[in-house]
């Protein structure tokens, strides 16, 4: 008998505060398709396929938290108000059916423009220093009375989310967004405790994260997902070093991350250049909390490469991935574009048929199959 060429990431996952059928993760992609930010019937049907053919843990795309700077589009959904909330219960009973758990992920694009839901709404985008990057003037700097209605707004969404059947929250603090616009140093300029050395930019995540902790309690899972590039800059670096990305981490582990989700445009780029191990498997090392590799995988360009006419051709990549997982590198693995274009995707790639796979389109993200 052939052996599975993903065997290791079927197996249980067992960490403090959550347990999973297998390793395989969705990763949380915008769809637009909630209109007046309610997910409805078609949402459930969407995530439920996926549980159904075995994936261990759904994130959500990205729910607005309840603040009116989170994000103007208006198909995205959001995660307060009794109408939505009744709607992310069906979505997770329809999860729940099928043995798998999941999370919200928990947005505020901060700075970011979002195509569709920023256009004529410049000038009400909140962030750190009201920079998108380094001299990229957007919207307005947040006063310190802002930033703690902001923390609380995060922990209501938190807590909205445990009470609405979630078995976790990601907080969404990568690509430049709001809680990532703190970290970054070309796009915090502050100069009061949530701005200065990366420790110091640090504090308004850890702050989150610490209220969002209190609100639901010790037992509730708390994932981040961070990451080094940005929207503005792929090239952007949080942490130069591995002394740097430790002094990163610790704060938020402190303040009681469970699960780091470490987000890279390919998952099997060295993080640094000390060694070839990635970014999932240096935030694994330095900060001893469970990771999540992302990035690429099973494909042969990352996702912005991947929405040009060429789409993304399946890659030889999956064989990569198990010899990192086998290293020790990381707990988890999200699968975004391919469980767009095969929500069983697990089923085929056991069988060993993944060069065979249908390459993903853009144009699968017209519909919500």
């Amino acid at each position: 008998m052939v052996q599975n060429p993903i065997a290791g990431l079927l197996t249980p996952f067992r960490s403090a505060n959550l347990d999973l059928a297998n390793r395989v993760v969705m990763a949380p992609m915008t769809r637009y398709f909630s209109p007046g930010g309610i997910p409805g019937p078609d949402v459930a049907a969407y995530y439920a396929r996926r549980a159904e053919e075995g994936v261990g843990l759904i994130v959500t795309e990205g729910a607005f938290i309840p603040h009116p700077a989170a994000g103007f589009a208006e198909t995205i959904p959001v995660l307060y108000g009794e109408p939505a909330m009744a709607a992310w219960r069906a979505v997770n009973d329809a999860v729940h059916a099928h043995g798998s758990k999941i999370a919200a992920q928990l947005w505020h694009i901060g700075s970011q423009f979002l195509p569709g839901g920023s256009e004529g709404h410049e000038a009400e985008h909140v962030s750190a220093s009201g920079l998108a990057g380094p001299g990229q003037t957007l919207g307005k700097a947040l006063s310190l009375s802002e930033i703690d209605e902001l923390i609380d707004a995060y922990a209501s969404a938190t807590l909205n989310s445990k009470n609405a059947g979630f078995d976790a929250v990601e907080l969404h603090a990568a690509h430049g967004y709001l809680i990532d616009g703190f970290f970054w140093q070309g796009s915090n300029e502050r100069s009061d405790t949530y701005g200065g050395s990366l420790v110091d930019r640090t504090r308004f995540g850890a702050d989150i994260v610490r209220e969002c902790r209190a609100r639901c309690g010790a037992d509730f899972p708390i994932i981040m997902r961070y990451s080094q590039w940005k929207n503005a800059d792929y090239n952007a670096r949080l942490a130069e070093t591995p002394q740097e990305l430790e002094q990163f981490l610790a704060p938020l582990v402190d303040a009681g991350v469970d699960i780091f989700d470490c987000s890279t445009r390919r998952f099997w780029e060295p993080a640094f250049a000390e060694g070839q191990m990635g970014l999932a498997g240096w935030t694994k090392k330095l900060s001893g909390k469970p990771t999540m590799a992302v990035g690429s995988v099973g494909l042969n360009t990352d996702l912005f490469g991947s929405l040009g006419d060429q789409g993304a051709q399946t890659s030889a990549n999956i064989a990569q991935l198990m010899e990192m997982f086998e290293q020790g590198q990381f707990d988890l693995v999200a699968i975004g574009r391919m469980l767009i274009t095969h929500p069983d995707w697990i089923a085929k790639v056991s069988r060993g048929e993944h060069d065979t796979l249908a390459p993903f389109s853009k144009d699968q993200l017209a519909t919500l199959d």
